[in-house]
């Protein structure tokens, strides 16, 4: 058989689960194939706050103007991290459109255009994950009992502005792109529907294009 080797970011405001999906799918025996046993998980995150060393500090999404280009550096360096390994499976957890959002707020636009033509030349597919907003109140009943910084959820107002940031920025994407609606589905069954929406577009396997110069 074929080497399974998915690479798909998961994109979207809080309360989406795309860390819970995230793990699902790094277990999902149509996503990674049939294990005897756990592997190390292939999970990034832009959200891993490694700027500062504060907790919820400065990182990959938020930084400040004056570390653009720190930001735009590591960035190039998890792309040639995924050109120099193309038949590797890769889940990221946010990443350039939580950027491009974040720091279009803050005046500081960017444009990742040249990081995704060469995302999409290594078969990289963009899941946007999404709820109906009358579902909010109660996912954030739920995240209230393990979070750390509960304060984050105080307002959901913003989270339903976020949402269209980034519809608007999965529709100008160069990446195949799905919107998951995840409001009735656990993240197993959100897992089940991105694997059987890349098995459609044959984004389970590395494109032709996908080896490194």
């Amino acid at each position: 058989m074929p080497k399974l080797c998915p690479k798909v970011i998961l994109e979207g405001t809080r309360l989406t689960h795309k860390t819970e999906i995230a793990f699902a799918l790094n277990e999902h025996p149509e996503f990674v194939g049939v294990r005897r046993y756990r592997y190390h998980s292939p999970i990034i995150s832009g959200e891993w706050c490694g700027f500062t060393n504060t907790p919820w500090g400065r990182g990959l999404i938020n930084f400040n103007r004056d570390e653009t280009e720190r930001a735009l550096e590591t960035y190039r360096t998890w792309l040639r991290l995924f050109e120099l390994m193309p038949y590797y499976s890769w889940i990221v957890d946010r990443f350039h459109l939580s950027t491009q959002r974040f720091q279009a707020a803050q005046g500081n636009p960017l444009d990742f255009d040249w990081l995704e033509q060469r995302l999409a030349g290594l078969g990289f597919h963009l899941v946007v994950c999404t709820r109906r907003p009358e579902t909010f109140e109660a996912a954030r009943a739920e995240r209230l009992k393990v979070s750390g910084n509960p304060a984050q959820y105080d307002d959901l107002t913003p989270f339903l502005a976020e949402q269209d940031d980034f519809r608007a920025a999965a529709r100008d994407s160069r990446l195949p792109t799905l919107e998951l609606d995840i409001s009735d589905r656990t993240p197993q069954q959100a897992a089940g529907a991105i694997a059987a929406w890349m098995a459609t577009t044959g984004g389970l396997y590395a494109p032709a294009s996908a080896a490194s110069e």
